[in-house]
């Protein structure tokens, strides 16, 4: 067997990776307008995770604009109001929206305000805004759209909602390639990476990718354990902080 020298490693991905677009490319011309895949289809969380980016890449039949939405799996967020009462500041209202996306993250080849028609983001939930966001019965009086609105908010200030404009790169005339970054405080579950193809303001194509955020190693198995068995875990909690004190306690009393 002979050995690949480190140097060239980075030249024979490089030709692997063209060599797979220009297979994607000749799909695309015969087959399929639309051909897109990641580079991986698995982010590992393990204890010294600080962010993962992926790419993804794919090719054409002929000209469009090109968009990546990428969507995490859906839950229900509490959106609470504080408000001054006798100095302090306490909670005197919440909005539960529900099947909130957990990670929303958009990329497109060309600013997509100019380019897709406004009901054409709104039917395919182009951003944030266009997000289609259903809402438990609520108190008369509160303005949902400011919750609404608050909650968009966090979500950007967390790093888990976003739009990146002109962060789909064209190569020629077929193919395309972008990067998916995740933050270090993803959450984990099943994810679905939309790619669509834009022509004359309509969607010409479309595709829908898998992509699995989970936890790996050590921590995944704790975290599951405490998840199965949370009375068991509180206890082994508390047993390690004591046993964690009188040990400190120890080693203090001996110097």
């Amino acid at each position: 067997m002979t050995a690949v020298p480190h140097r060239s490693l980075p030249l024979l991905m490089m030709t692997a990776m063209l060599a797979l677009l220009s297979t994607l490319g000749r799909e695309a011309r015969a087959s399929e307008p639309l051909v897109a895949d990641l580079s991986e289809h698995l982010v590992a969380i393990t204890t010294d995770f600080t962010g993962a980016e992926l790419l993804l890449f794919g090719a054409v039949d002929g000209p469009g604009d090109i968009v990546v939405i990428v969507r995490g799996p859906r839950e229900d967020v509490v959106v609470r109001r504080k408000e001054r009462t006798v100095g302090i500041w306490v909670n005197r209202s919440a909005v539960t929206f529900q099947s909130v996306p957990s990670f929303f993250w958009l990329s497109a080849s060309a600013p997509i305000a100019l380019e897709v028609p406004l009901r054409v983001r709104q039917r395919h939930q182009m951003g944030p805004e266009y997000l289609r966001l259903q809402t438990e019965p609520v108190e008369d009086g509160i303005n949902v759209w400011d919750f609404r609105e608050a909650l968009i908010r966090n979500m950007r200030r967390q790093g888990l909602f976003g739009v990146r404009d002109n962060a789909v790169q064209r190569i020629g005339n077929r193919l395309f390639r972008t990067t998916v970054a995740f933050p270090a405080n993803v959450p984990t579950g099943t994810y679905t990476i939309e790619t669509l193809l834009i022509r004359e303001g309509e969607v010409a194509s479309a595709q829908t990718t898998p992509l699995f955020v989970s936890k790996v190693g050590f921590g995944a198995q704790l975290f599951r354990w405490a998840y199965r068995f949370p009375a068991l875990y509180g206890v082994a909690a508390i047993l390690i902080a004591c046993f964690a004190g009188l040990f400190a306690n120890w080693i203090f009393r001996k110097s």
